[in-house]
Parts: structure tokens; sequence; C-alpha cells
């Protein structure tokens, strides 16, 4: 009975990292969501953040611009993946570009979640960083300062004028750590 139930589990993690792995591997011309649908998920999910985290909105404020991935799922048995779709605003509130987010993963995990995360870029380079032809591989930026409590509490306005700084919003499910290693950025061109 027990080596049966250890199978189910090893068969149903798998079933999940498949079809996590094929909703993360659509390319970066077929996002599923129209533009419509990305742009009001991304201001939603942006204002929600500001409400909810002070440090965001003094980085949004200084901000040349915010890429704002409001709905990630993130899954895996051994072998995992996660992917979403998200919008670029401007400081002026518009809609600049659209973008998808996926990555692979192995190793000790198991689980499924969802969460959203912003990227406020404060300077040029951050946009470079984003168009680039074959996409941003985001975990490898040297620039990128992931905001946490420890973090939030050292921001001042003369410390976050360059560079990339993500904060996560809205996790929920369980699967262990957040992260953005092994992840990378593409723009796409939804439907309107």
């Amino acid at each position: 009975m027990k080596r049966i139930l250890h199978s189910l589990k090893a068969a149903a993690g798998l079933i999940l990292a498949s079809m996590t792995l094929s909703h993360c591997a659509t390319g970066p011309t077929s996002s599923g969501a129209s533009a419509s649908q990305i742009s009001s998920d991304s201001r939603v999910a942006l204002r929600q953040l500001y409400a909810s985290h002070p440090k965001a909105r003094q980085l949004g404020s200084r901000a040349k611009g915010i890429l704002v991935f409001p709905s990630i799922t993130k899954g895996g048995f051994i072998l995992g993946g996660m992917g979403g779709n998200g919008a670029l605003v401007r400081p002026d509130g518009s809609i600049q570009d659209y973008y998808q987010t996926g990555g692979l993963s192995y190793g000790l995990q198991a689980g499924v979640q969802k969460y959203g995360y912003a990227l406020f870029l404060m300077d040029r380079e951050a946009f470079v960083n984003i168009n680039r032809a074959d996409g941003w591989e985001v975990g490898s930026s040297p620039s990128l300062t992931v905001v946490d409590k420890g973090v939030a509490s050292s921001l001042s306005t003369t410390t976050i004028d360059k560079g990339t700084y993500a904060v996560f919003f809205n996790q929920t499910g369980l699967m262990g750590g957040l992260g953005l290693q092994g992840s990378k950025i593409t723009r796409i061109h939804p439907g309107r």
C-alpha cells in the first residue's frame, strides 16, 4: 500500500510538472491573454502593491518604468517550471510593451504556488536588459535587488537611482522559496 501511494504521488508530481512546463514553454507570440487583459491585470496589481507596500510606491515614484507580472504560476516535483505574462508600465501609467516570463528548475522541490512580482527599472541599462532580442535572464543581473523586509528598511531616495528592484506580492500555495534565478523575460505581442 505504501509503495502504491508513493507511486501515485510521483505520477501526480510528474503530471503537474509537465503541465507547468508546457504552460511555461509557450512561444513569445502565443501568450494566451489579450493585451487589454494583461494591461488591466497589471494596473490593478500595481495599485494593490502600492496600497500594501509603502516602499514599492517610493520605488515607483522614481522608476523609469515598472514591469508588472500580476500572476505567475510556479510548480513542480523535482523538475519544475514557472511562467506568466506582464506589462511595462510607464511613469505616466501608460503601457509601453508586453512581456512573458518563464523558467525551468530542477532539484529538491515539490508543490504549486501563485504570486506576482514587479520589477522597478531605475535606469536606462534596465530598459536595455529587458529588450534584448534573446530575452533577459533575470537572475544573472548583478544590478537586481530583491526587496524584502530587510532591504526595504534600508531604502532611501539616495540609494534607489540605479539598477532594478524586484518586489513580490500576492503569494498563495505552497512551494519552497521565491526567486528569479533561472527565469527569462521576453517581449511578446499579444492580440488586442
